[in-house]
């Protein structure tokens, strides 16, 4: 059976991606950055155990809680960086690490600023 011209391209640029992706490995951000990133962050709570950050947000109903999810689902695909998360009727909880980095990284720290925008809207 031949193979699909677009489905080949794209099997490609997927591992070509990856690839990418492992050759811009981003490090955990040090002590005195998680500390001043972590300043600009009233709102997240450090976890030391994971080297995450975590934050949950309550809203008024699930439609809140979950146009939330959707609208912060867009920019994780965006950034290629997801947040660990749950959902349960009004509240999200919510925790950011860098697998890749073994902690928190400067990619975490933008990606709460994006989720604190979101709410504040």
């Amino acid at each position: 059976m031949p193979i699909h011209p677009h489905r080949h391209r794209r099997c490609r640029s997927a591992t070509a991606s990856v690839a990418n992706r492992r050759a811009m490995m981003i490090e955990a951000l040090s002590e005195t950055e998680r500390a001043d990133a972590l300043d600009g962050l009233p709102e997240w709570d450090h976890d030391e155990a994971r080297d995450a950050i975590t934050r949950t947000i309550v809203f008024a109903d699930f439609i809140e809680a979950f146009g939330f999810m959707t609208q912060v689902a867009l920019i994780a695909e965006r950034m290629n960086h997801h947040p660990e998360w749950a959902n349960v009727y009004n509240r999200v909880d919510v925790l950011l690490t860098t697998h890749d980095a073994g902690g928190l990284s400067s990619r975490d720290i933008e990606m709460a600023q994006a989720i604190d925008a979101i709410v504040e809207e």
